[in-house]
């Protein structure tokens, strides 16, 4: 059969796989997002449906101290003898910790920390004993892939930290995962940072704390030689062996506007490509050692058919699932029905990364580039309507204000230090009809109220890209509210983003 790549468009970085009973899970990063941690399933490697959250609770995910590029980092998911693991890095508040559960479709655990520093935390288990590994410092104060024992009960560290591998000279040495594969233990990593360089190496070793040895032909998955490919930045990957015997990398890459423009708006995104192990214990990956947007394998039955990006509506789509908050949020600045939802505002601005309280905001990520996104917006008083967001200096507006003269609406791009807002149209009522059409390269805006139809211009997509914004995200669809703090609610109804390609 024939897939494509990414199997999860849209802002789901870091991914980290494992598998029980049968079905396969998934995990992703978050960052300043609540709730933490998207968790996925799947009974095809193709296939995924969100079932929640991992950290659902602010005593699991305090955000108060986290900017536009702090928050959860990069998850690892595990099962154990009946029990699922998470562990991660909140960089923003603690540190490293893991969480578990029993029922994968319940609650998690609260916190237990583990003291160790480094980001991109793993978990290995191997005979009743747990082990910790993250890119960090060991006791020595060498730096690389360090390990150590942990209580897993406790997090408490039961042996010293160790720096087992250093990994193959390139920078940012990062995402460790280890495995145990006919008898050989390996170490697999990314190098060359999470951009246009991203590669993923390996090692491999006989004892648990090594000595490693480099796979000679490393990275055995990059794309950083395809020019002109619009796939870009492969790395940060996991293995999973499927259900017939078969391995795969589910990793990170993410695609580019263009063939020729070196920007992307929808975040890294989850890949997945096969693994091939050689007679000598090797193994290779992917085509030719790349990854690419449509994929052919014998592997998966020609029966399994990979289901397309579907329409969102308000009653499709669930708060927790597909909707996220902006940092913890105080729940009286919201409510939530099926078929619309009330915002009101905090007094925090799109504009605000400042510690504490966030803008309020409900937000679902951008999978695909080229989009349908609506939504009736009715304002009592402040501003309120859809941001196209990425970070605090990041992001465009089309939306509807108060004002003492009546009801206008407008269109803001936030670019840096330049912020620009459209000729205003004056209405006479107080809610408007918004509609933003995404395409590759241009987002197009538009409004309709008072029986007009109006267009208030476009925007490049390009200014919202990671590669400007210098952040770890990708571009979130927000329903927002700003101003003075208000005890009126602005009401979204009517919402749809339907991809259009």
């Amino acid at each position: 059969m024939k897939y494509r790549n990414p199997i999860i468009p849209g802002f789901y970085p870091d991914p980290s796989i494992c598998r029980a009973g049968n079905k396969y899970y998934l995990v992703c990063s978050s960052f300043q997002f609540f709730p933490g941690v998207p968790l996925f399933e799947s009974s095809d490697l193709i296939n995924w449906k969100q079932i929640g959250h991992v950290l659902t609770r602010e005593s699991q995910l305090p955000l108060a101290e986290a900017n536009s590029a702090g928050g959860i980092y990069a998850p690892t998911i595990r099962y154990h003898e009946g029990r699922f693991y998470m562990i991660t890095t909140n960089v923003s508040h603690g540190g490293n910790f893991y969480v578990w559960t029993d029922d994968i479709y319940g609650e998690w655990s609260e916190p237990v920390y583990v003291n160790q520093d480094g980001i991109d935390p793993s978990l290995y288990f191997e005979n009743g004993k747990a082990y910790f590994m993250s890119n960090g410092t060991d006791d020595k104060g060498i730096h690389g892939v360090v390990q150590c024992e942990i209580d897993i009960r406790t997090g408490k560290k039961r042996s010293p930290a160790v720096c087992i591998w250093q990994g193959t000279g390139g920078r940012f040495l990062e995402s460790p995962h280890l495995y145990k594969i006919n008898n050989n233990y390996y170490l697999m990593a990314a190098e060359g940072g999470t951009e246009y360089g991203h590669m993923i190496v390996y090692a491999r070793s006989r004892n648990l704390f090594g000595e490693f040895e480099s796979y000679p032909e490393n990275p055995v998955l990059t794309n950083r030689n395809l020019g002109g490919y619009l796939l870009q930045g492969c790395g940060h990957g996991d293995l999973i062996q499927d259900f017939s015997g078969n391995w795969w990398i589910v990793h990170l890459a993410f695609r580019q506007i263009h063939q020729w423009v070196m920007h992307h708006i929808t975040g890294r995104e989850v890949n997945l490509v096969p693994v091939t192990f050689q007679e000598n214990g090797w193994f290779t990956a992917g085509v030719n050692g790349t990854t690419r947007l449509e994929m052919e394998t014998d592997r998966i039955p020609d029966s399994v058919i990979q289901a397309p990006v579907p329409e969102k509506r308000f009653d499709n789509t669930e708060l927790g699932i597909d909707w996220c908050y902006m940092k913890n949020p105080r729940q009286e600045y919201y409510q939530i029905q099926k078929d619309s939802f009330k915002i009101r505002s905090s007094g925090i601005s799109l504009d605000d990364d400042k510690k504490g309280e966030a803008v309020s905001f409900l937000g679902i990520r951008q999978q695909e580039m080229q989009l349908l996104i609506e939504c009736t917006v009715t304002v009592p008083e402040q501003e309120a309507g859809l941001t196209l967001y990425m970070t605090p200096d990041q992001h465009y507006e089309l939306a509807i204000r108060k004002t003492e003269q009546g009801c206008e609406i407008f269109k803001r791009l936030h670019i840096g230090d330049i912020v620009q807002e459209s000729d205003n149209i004056r209405i006479a009522g107080d809610t408007a009809k918004l509609r933003i059409e995404a395409e590759p390269l241009t987002y197009h805006f538009y409004a309709e109220a008072d029986s007009q139809s109006y267009t208030l211009g476009t925007a490049q997509t390009k200014f919202l890209s990671t590669e400007i914004a210098g952040n770890f995200t990708g571009v979130m669809i927000g329903l927002y509210a700003q101003g003075k703090e208000s005890q009126q609610f602005a009401e979204f109804r009517n919402f749809l983003c339907r991809v259009t390609e």
